[in-house]
């Protein structure tokens, strides 16, 4: 199945990453980018990367000189990305933000320290999923780009992400086929062009009635949302 293009600008594209696609070459098979230059005949760049399980929005640039600019982009904090994943069970909090730092632990895994020096940071929103008593779907913020932030973030307020069996949310329900995290929005200028994204995640399983909710007008624009507010760096 050909991988949907969203966006074809002169430097890049923008795809909807199908879940279960890796962005590296496994087992033989193809990566995701390999797939997508095959499809369009040209050379592409991965500018961010989603992990395998996460489906939603992904840029490549096409050329070297574009994914600089990109680069740029993501060290000046100028590219905001916007999540929605749904988990199971009461979190410590149903809004706020999760800030720490992020430490290697077993088997590949991380974890989120207290210490600060260099935090990861996440701010979120959760609400209940309208039709499944004692499960809620969060819409996610990430103000850094660490490796599985987002997944360890909820683990941290115990709400891990349904389907996700690395941090802690295996589960038997015939529904949770798939991680359920999905890359929902972005926004960022580029060369005096403002980019503004929201694909919401294909209606299926329980992103069924997430997809029904996100159809409401105030999270067309998530970064028009009023974001909790961090506290003080020097006062976690």
């Amino acid at each position: 199945m050909p991988i949907p293009v969203l966006v074809e600008h002169a430097d890049f594209i923008i795809v909807d990453k199908p879940a279960g696609s890796h962005m590296h070459s496994q087992h033989g098979q193809q990566s995701l980018v390999q797939q997508l230059s095959a499809q369009l005949d040209e050379q592409l760049w991965p500018v961010h990367r989603l992990d395998a399980g996460t489906s939603g929005l992904l840029i490549l640039a096409r050329s070297g000189h574009a994914a600089a600019n990109f680069g740029k982009l993501f060290e000046q904090h100028q590219l905001e990305k916007f999540y929605v994943a749904v988990a199971a069970g009461k979190p410590k909090k149903k809004q706020g933000w999760v800030r720490g730092d992020m430490a290697k632990a077993r088997n590949g895994n991380w974890k989120l320290s207290k210490s600060m020096n260099n935090p990861a940071c996440t701010q979120f929103f959760s609400y209940a999923l309208p039709e499944t008593p004692g499960y809620r779907w969060y819409m996610l913020r990430p103000l850094t780009g660490r490796t599985h932030q987002l997944r360890v973030a909820l683990k941290s307020i115990s709400a891990p992400i349904l389907g996700d069996t690395r941090y802690g949310a295996a589960t038997t329900d015939d529904q949770a086929e798939r991680l359920y995290l999905h890359a929902y929005a972005l926004r960022f200028q580029y060369q005096n062009e403002l980019i503004e994204l929201v694909q919401p995640p294909t209606a299926t399983g329980y992103f069924a009635q997430v997809a029904s909710v996100l159809e409401q007008p105030e999270f067309n624009k998530p970064w028009q949302l009023l974001w909790p507010a961090i506290a003080d760096r020097s006062n976690p």
